[in-house]
């Protein structure tokens, strides 16, 4: 397997890998995009911006940026990429992991020139510049490498999704719905939430949840290749379920992506507890190799198989 990278990396705001099999043509798009927004999930991510910026954080802003990054994504995208070049040498997979922490601006939502820094209430999505975003210097540096990445994943998707590939938005979800404010006090909040005596009391949330749906109710994914991520994954034993904690909201990049390759994109969330030795919030979680593996495994054979315009796997 050879790797080669058609759209460049940029520092501090994404890693961008096409990973090719033996077989494949290094001339030919990707047949596979992996999108991650939410890749900066180590605890150097989130020090490495918060060195480079001027403003005034709390101390425990880093205890958010543990419980709320989505552990275990890139590393899931990547072993499905992996997996797909290996069983099919004739294929590529693009791989594009954000390394901005959604701490500090959230890459998976649509922001403007002019969107301000913002406050959630409970049941809202969370914003694209959260409200500790004061400085406006970090606002200007924060909304530069925002559109960086942006551009970065137009071009993605459109040299693979424009040219006939499938696009995967990856990412990973705490393991129960705690619905509080994401505001100053939001490290506090979700202490509370997560209080032994209380942790119960939240919804336990599906191991898959395919995001396949606007709030409207309308299909904006591949048919298949959610058919199929529900066969193969329902096979290895994941509870796999639909819209159950989320729709694909008209404030994510990914609706506007998907709007676009309606037929070509799914949106998928998988509980991170499944991807760890051990669910541990607000400390950095690192994810379990075979654990990681297990979801890849039929992940990647769903792929494939929509990829080839089955409904079975090789």
């Amino acid at each position: 397997m050879t790797m080669s990278d058609p759209i460049p990396s940029i520092a501090g705001v994404c890693d961008v890998e096409c990973l090719r099999g033996a077989a494949a043509d290094p001339a030919a798009p990707p047949d596979v995009l992996f999108e991650v927004s939410h890749g900066a999930t180590r605890a150097s991510h989130f020090a490495d911006l918060r060195g480079q910026l001027r403003g005034d954080y709390a101390d425990d802003l880093r205890e958010f940026f543990c419980v709320n990054t989505d552990v275990g994504a890139p590393e899931l995208a990547r072993a499905t990429a992996r997996r797909i070049v290996e069983r099919e040498p004739d294929r590529s997979a693009l791989v594009v992991r954000c390394l901005l922490p959604r701490t500090f601006v959230d890459c998976n939502r649509r922001i403007d020139r002019d969107t301000i820094a913002a406050a959630q209430r409970p049941g809202e999505m969370t914003p694209g510049l959260p409200p500790w975003i004061r400085e406006p210097a970090d606002r200007e540096l924060l909304l530069q490498r925002y559109f960086a990445y942006r551009d970065v994943v137009t071009a993605a998707f459109e040299s693979v999704c424009g040219r006939g590939g499938l696009g995967l938005f990856v990412h990973t979800y705490a393991p129960r719905s705690v619905d509080v404010p994401v505001d100053e006090n939001i490290v506090a909040s979700l202490r509370a939430a997560w209080a032994p005596d209380r942790v119960a009391s939240w919804p336990l949330r599906a191991g898959v949840d395919l995001i396949t749906h606007d709030p409207d109710g309308r299909l904006l994914a591949s048919p298949l290749l959610a058919e199929r991520a529900v066969a193969e994954l329902g096979l290895a034993g994941f509870e796999v379920k639909h819209n159950a904690t989320y729709s694909l909201h008209p404030i994510t990049l990914a609706h506007a992506f998907a709007q676009r390759y309606s037929e070509a994109t799914l949106c998928l969330e998988v509980r991170r507890d499944l991807l760890l030795a051990e669910w541990t919030p607000f400390q950095e979680m690192i994810p379990e190799p075979a654990s990681v593996q297990r979801v890849a495994v039929p992940l990647a054979a769903a792929v494939l198989a929509a990829l080839r315009g089955t409904r079975n796997v090789r």
